[in-house]
């Protein structure tokens, strides 16, 4: 079962690098009184990954600031040192915040961990977006297995 609308993110622990290393962030801490937009990917570096869904979001940050979004959050089942290299690469300091969920802690959590064994990469989560609002999901759009068409920045924009 996975999480649906007007559910509070559970409660995990994920990771964000940190100037001595990774540091670990409570949701219930990470998410309230913020109005925040979550997406997730199946992983860092990949394809549709980095050419698509994170440079969308980094791309209309002012866009999503100028509707009162306090942080744009990147999640994968990575660690968090490739979550800040990724995002090093793509240029995403300062705009949005790379969350490593390296255990699958939250994405298990959530209902959106996937066996991606079949192609080599293990346990990974789906692609999906929500917004969230003081811990809350406002707004939830999940991909069909190997689509993106819902979770990009320009839909989520559109929704609030």
């Amino acid at each position: 079962m996975s999480i649906e609308i007007g559910q509070n993110i559970p409660s995990a622990t994920v990771y964000v690098m940190g100037d001595s290393g990774p540091e670990s962030h409570e949701t219930g801490q990470l998410f309230a009184d913020k109005k925040t937009v979550l997406f997730a990917l199946p992983g860092a570096f990949t394809p549709t990954c980095s050419r698509s869904h994170l440079p969308g979001f980094i791309d209309q940050f002012g866009a999503f600031a100028q509707k009162g979004v306090d942080q744009i959050i990147c999640l994968s089942v990575n660690d968090a040192w490739v979550m800040d290299a990724w995002g090093k690469a793509q240029g995403a300091d300062g705009k949005v915040m790379m969350v490593g969920d390296g255990n699958g802690d939250l994405s298990r959590e959530l209902g959106f961990l996937v066996d991606m064994s079949g192609a080599g990469f293990g346990e990974r989560s789906i692609r999906y977006a929500m917004i969230i609002e003081n811990g809350v999901v406002t707004h939830l759009n999940v991909e069909a297995p190997r689509e993106f068409k819902i979770s990009d920045a320009e839909t989520m924009l559109q929704l609030l």
